[in-house]
């Protein structure tokens, strides 16, 4: 072979390896025939159900596309979510909220950034800028926003109308009609939960900013909150509910036990997620019998709200096998018919212009006619806010154990050693 051929042979060796190293060098060779996409998350069954029907819809036009999602309890979905993306045996898609993709990225630096893919959609506009800033961290955009989350108070409806009271839109009617419900043994006024530190400090969460008082530890500039008289108040009141209206033993609660503690006809009033109502409306459960409204005005004047306080999204890590296949995925999660299958299975979506044959409870999340409020999402902002809740939610604990300590003084102090913090580690 001559010099001219091969000189030309190097070079189609070349283009064919620039070919080959720009389809694949994400870990993503374009591909022909069937290919599965694994989707990771921690909604359950509900969720396996809800990406099934979804993955029917939108195999309809992508039949070599199939779909599997896996379900795993949260804290193995977030652990083997880090230890799966640093050890390049990712999946396609992980779906969880906000805070927990964040935790994946802060872990690992491996979640693709959605940005250019997000603005090529043709229709956005139902997605507002808080939605959309709490879907982007540390410069990238983690998740395209699929489910809004909303969390009510709520009331069990036959209770209140034997006790002979109306919802309770303020803090003083709270103090009443749980003080009437707590005359039969084993029943309580609120169930609330304090284990962990998301589980305490999201309690103080709900009440304070569903009475219109934003920012619970630190503002977006950095400036602590939680001792100003507004906030103390708040903590004062919902540390009172905590000692006088809940089980002993909440201190140990998350999730699942103040879930035991509804469903089991033990408390009154109780936060009601827009994902709960499907499961509370039946019959084996609380067949319905619970009212929903805003959270309780704690102080005169205040405007009572229910809260916007997460967002559930869908990421793809960079080493995902199928990463374009994915992203087309992803971007499908936000068109009416996922988002209506969305709330339907789900409760959550971030658009409405869907219809669908909805509960009261239902409905009440989905065409709201109340104040809504965004939580502000701290952890999009401070890398560092879950180093301070967790300073936070160890002094609270402390009023929980010993009731006569005195609220300020442990506010004061809790103040002092997350001001500490701050300086030594930012």
């Amino acid at each position: 072979m001559n010099s001219r051929k091969l000189l030309t042979a190097a070079v189609l060796l070349l283009a064919a390896a620039g070919m080959m190293f720009a389809s694949g060098s994400n870990g993503n060779q374009a591909e022909e025939g069937p290919i599965t996409l694994t989707i990771w998350h921690d909604l359950g069954d509900k969720g396996v159900d809800w990406f099934n029907e979804v993955a029917a819809v939108y195999g309809q036009n992508h039949q070599d596309v199939t779909i599997e999602s896996v379900t795993y309890p949260t804290q193995q979905w977030i652990e083997r979510s880090i230890a799966a993306l640093n050890t390049n045996t990712a999946p396609d898609i992980i779906f969880n909220n906000y805070e927990r993709v964040i935790k994946v990225e802060d872990q690992t630096g491996k979640i693709m950034d959605l940005s250019r893919e997000f603005s090529a959609l043709p229709k956005t506009d139902f997605l507002s800028e808080q939605d959309l800033a709490i879907s982007k961290y540390g410069g990238k955009m983690l998740i395209f926003p699929v489910q809004r989350v909303q969390m009510a108070f709520g009331v069990r409806k036959s209770w209140m109308e034997a006790a002979g009271k109306s919802f309770p839109g303020t803090w003083e009617e709270l103090t009443a009609l749980s003080e009437a419900f707590q005359k039969k043994d084993g029943i309580y006024g609120l169930a609330l939960e304090a284990a962990n530190p998301r589980d305490l400090i999201h309690m103080l969460d709900l009440f304070q900013f569903g009475t219109g008082i934003k920012h619970t530890i630190i503002d977006p500039d950095g400036n602590l909150t939680l001792d100003d008289p507004a906030h103390r108040d708040v903590v004062r009141k919902v540390i009172t509910a905590f000692r006088n209206y809940t089980p002993a033993d909440t201190i140990n609660f998350s999730f699942a036990e103040m879930y035991q503690v509804i469903e089991g006809s033990r408390a009154g009033m109780f936060r009601v997620g827009d994902w709960n109502v499907n499961k509370w409306d039946k019959p084996d459960v609380l067949n319905g019998d619970f009212v929903l409204g805003p959270w309780p005005a704690l102080n005169p004047g205040d405007k009572n709200a229910v809260v916007i306080g997460g967002m559930r999204g869908a990421a793809v890590p960079e080493n995902a096998p199928h990463r374009n296949q994915a992203v087309d995925f992803v971007k499908f999660l936000l068109e009416s018919e996922a988002q209506k299958l969305s709330f339907q299975y789900i409760g959550a979506s971030v658009r409405g212009d869907w219809t669908l044959d909805l509960s009261n409870h239902q409905r009440f999340f989905a065409q709201p006619q109340h104040n809504l409020i965004a939580y502000d999402f701290p952890e999009s902002i401070h890398p560092f806010y879950p180093q301070i809740e967790e300073i936070y939610h160890r002094h609270l604990l402390r009023l929980l154990e010993d009731k006569n300590l005195n609220i300020d003084k442990v506010i004061d102090e809790a103040k002092a050693d997350i001001e500490a913090y701050i300086r030594d580690n930012t």
